[in-house]
């Protein structure tokens, strides 16, 4: 089997990332995954997880911690998604004293497509004799390839794996995992068809991640609903719960930030991700580092700081132009559009400020409009290529008083960026990981 044949195969299955509507509950079952997993062996089962759930942050939480935990010498898995490029993005191993294989450092590890090759061809005779016979119905996209990667992180021997949850928590594919710690980064309304209409029921979900006795649970600052929620499922399931801004804090000054942490304290800290919500990510990462000590798993200084230095994420606050200036953010949803909002103020100056905006159907885009409205002087909608996307149209109206530009795509709206932005303009992409990625990649 070849690579492009690979992904033909794994684009044959349902995926619910590109779904606008599905029945949340119905569709997701951890029963599915589970009896597939057994099938295979339970690679699972041998590796060392901390599991990252939250709305807005949980990337970043886990890239740090990966390069974290490179930098103190442990081959690193790291799961995450959506990709902003090529599908090998979303399962990558960071070894330490290992130069990249690509040109681009950005996402040193990917695994290579040999490897997704050979995986697919030796597992598709146990997926498709599984869904002929399967009672919870056929796996999905997401439920094979998180499978790919338990086998291909088992077989690479990682020392430890760093999971980013796809959907929620409770019912998401990586939940199979029994973690040494888990973390939650801020909880925003999000997905609420699926999740539920309120924080609380939308915490409910992020805390299925918190179970097993003795786990310690990191949680960003949260608002008074979800952190009940979140403390309530701690004493439920006999964790620990570690809260940033009460048992781990952080003061930022000169360029550096300093954190407080329940078991250190961490001065001169640097990274290299723009904006207040990144130093609130790096303190969950901290604490979750912090936490493995009750593994018997000692992390030094050195290693925290470096590595929160190393930290590379794509498609947050990332510039990828000086002229035309163009920063890129996957900020896609209220909460998420605020922070980028306001570390582009703190971060950037700029004479105009040109407004990219492509936004999936089911993300709450009245409120998302009006959070950014005001930061922009002139606005370029766009869709990405998938099914999820709404109309470009159908965002003018939040726009009024605004000069506003309908394109049909996303390589449309790069073409009116150049020829709109003019020097000491900023053009700010945003709204959705996929647009984000489309511009990034056309």
């Amino acid at each position: 089997m070849t690579y492009p044949e690979s992904i033909q195969y794994l684009e044959s299955f349902v995926n619910y990332e590109k779904l606008p509507v599905y029945p949340y509950k119905e569709s997701l079952k951890l029963e599915r995954i589970n009896n597939f997993l057994s099938k295979i062996d339970n690679p699972q089962d041998t590796l060392k997880c901390l599991h990252i759930a939250g709305t807005k942050g949980k990337g970043s939480t886990s890239a740090f911690l990966a390069y974290i935990l490179r930098q103190a010498g442990y081959k690193t898995g790291l799961y995450t998604s959506p990709h902003l490029s090529d599908f090998r993005e979303r399962i990558r191993i960071l070894a330490p004293n290992c130069k990249s294989q690509i040109p681009n450092l950005e996402f040193e590890g990917m695994i290579p497509e040999n490897e997704v090759a050979a995986l697919i061809e030796r597992l598709r005779p146990a997926i498709e004799d599984y869904n002929k016979h399967s009672e919870y119905g056929a796996l999905s996209f997401f439920e094979v390839y998180t499978s790919l990667a338990f086998v291909y992180f088992k077989e690479q021997h990682a020392d430890f794996v760093v999971l980013e949850t796809g959907l929620g928590g409770r019912l998401d594919a990586t939940n199979v995992v029994n973690p040494l710690v888990a973390a939650i980064t801020p909880i925003s309304y999000e997905h609420t068809q699926k999740l539920g209409n309120t924080l609380g029921e939308i915490a409910a979900e992020k805390a299925g991640i918190i179970k097993g006795q003795g786990l310690s649970l990191i949680s960003a600052p949260q608002e008074k609903e979800a952190a009940a929620v979140i403390k309530n499922k701690c004493i439920e399931a006999g964790a620990k719960l570690y809260e940033v801004g009460k048992d781990i804090t952080y003061r930022k000054g000169n360029g550096e930030f300093k954190i407080n942490g329940v078991l250190g304290e961490y001065s001169g800290l640097k990274i290299k991700l723009s904006g207040e919500h990144q130093l609130i990510n790096a303190s969950v990462a901290v604490g979750a580092i912090e936490a493995l000590k009750y593994h018997n798993i000692g992390i030094g200084y050195d290693a925290i700081k470096q590595g929160l230095y190393n930290t590379l994420w794509p498609g947050r606050c990332e510039v990828i132009s000086n002229e035309p200036f163009i920063v890129l953010d996957g900020a896609q949803n209220v909460a998420s559009m605020k922070a980028l909002k306001e570390a582009v103020r703190e971060n950037f100056q700029y004479k105009r400020l040109i407004l990219v905006l492509g936004i999936s159907s089911d993300k709450d885009i009245k409120g998302i409009c009006n959070e950014i409205y005001d930061l922009a002087d002139e606005v370029i909608v766009t869709c990405a290529d998938n099914p999820r996307a709404i109309e470009p149209a159908m965002l003018t109206g939040y726009f009024n008083g605004k000069k506003v530009h309908i394109t049909d795509n996303v390589r449309q709206a790069k073409e009116a960026v150049f020829r709109l932005a003019k020097y000491g303009d900023l053009t700010l992409v945003c709204g959705s990981l996929f647009v984000v990625g489309e511009f990034r990649n056309d």
